[in-house]
């Protein structure tokens, strides 16, 4: 990935400490006890571990990877225990429940560990020491309101929402419902969820539309999975002769949600930073396990966003990876109080 050229040189000055002895440097990373913890197969987290094994070979810190069986709290519970038990003491973790994971994060924290959320912040107040994550809400606010202009600020739109199981999910709801409230001329005609897969975002997804097919003017999707099956749906039906477009933002950069959004078939989506959220969040643990403190009032770090449309959709990666790197620059000014 070309980003990871761009962070070397940044991070091989700041990611450890700032140490000039590159050597020295990578003895006493290598030495360090991080794990990353992704809770489940899911394109997301595969992102994320990007980020992850782009941290290790910019700054040479070794990184033990796992993820888990399925996205539950109890089978994270076990896993991180485990691991915990094997001397680990940094994590970066998508925390499964939202509030269940504070307690694995406080057994953590009570023998000597630190955690770093990522992906979706657990209820404050909370053991871990940052969340580096997406603003949820905002961004789905940001996309609604795209996608209201693509439909000329009135119609009908159908909220495709992901797992209600993912503490992000209802964030994201709140986001587009208060989109669209300052929209007189619009409203959510219909809301689904329980989007586990492509292929149940598919069936799901052509279900409502084949239901309210005249009714509808634009679709919202606030997750990857479905945003990939309704890139696919709505693009072969915008590109159909005959039928009246429906206008369309996702979430994520798929390679199907790309292709559409150059064509034309679509109109956009919503990048986020899921590499940054694994390469971020092991420079935070890396910092707190060599005495950094952290800033108290910089709980929450927003990685970005980038509504990528057609005239973006070759140059969003840099505008993301720009981000990166300013936040990394950012970690020993403004999230991070130097050693006592």
């Amino acid at each position: 990935m070309r980003c990871l050229l761009v962070l070397s040189a940044l991070v091989l000055g700041v990611g450890c400490g700032g140490s000039d002895n590159g050597g020295e440097q990578k003895e006493v990373a290598n030495e360090k006890k991080i794990v990353w913890y992704g809770a489940m197969v899911h394109p997301y987290i595969a992102e994320v571990e990007k980020g992850v094994v782009g941290y290790e070979r910019d700054t040479g810190t070794k990184i033990k990877h796992q993820i888990g069986q399925k996205l539950t709290q109890d089978n994270e519970n076990a896993n991180v225990e485990a691991l915990a038990a094997q001397g680990y003491k940094g994590f970066s973790i998508f925390p499964a429940d939202a509030s269940a994971a504070n307690g694995l994060y406080e057994e953590l924290v009570q023998h000597g560990g630190y955690v770093v959320s990522y992906g979706a912040p657990t209820t404050l107040p909370t053991p871990a020491s940052f969340c580096v994550a997406t603003d949820v809400k905002q961004a789905a606010m940001e996309a609604t309101e795209a996608l209201i202009g693509f439909m000329g600020g009135k119609g009908n739109i159908l909220n495709v929402l992901e797992l209600i199981e993912d503490p992000n999910t209802i964030l994201r709801k709140e986001g587009v419902e208060a989109a669209v409230a300052k929209y007189p001329q619009v409203q959510i005609i219909q809301t689904i969820a329980g989007m586990e897969s492509v292929e149940t975002s598919t069936v799901k997804i052509q279900d409502a539309f084949a239901a309210k097919v005249k009714e509808i003017d634009g679709v919202i999707c606030t997750g990857y999975t479905s945003t990939v099956a309704a890139a696919m749906i709505l693009g072969e039906w915008n590109q159909t002769p005959g039928n009246e477009r429906v206008s369309f933002v996702g979430i994520d950069t798929d390679q199907v949600v790309l292709d559409a959004i150059r064509s034309g078939a679509i109109d956009a989506t919503m990048s986020q930073n899921p590499y940054g959220h694994g390469y971020i969040t092991c420079g935070l643990l890396s910092h707190l396990l060599d005495g950094w403190l952290p800033n108290p009032a910089e709980y929450f770090v927003n990685s970005g966003t980038v509504l990528v449309t057609k005239d973006k959709v070759d140059t969003f990666q840099e505008d993301i990876m720009n981000t990166t790197q300013k936040i990394m620059g950012e970690l020993e000014r403004k999230y991070l109080l130097p050693p006592n």
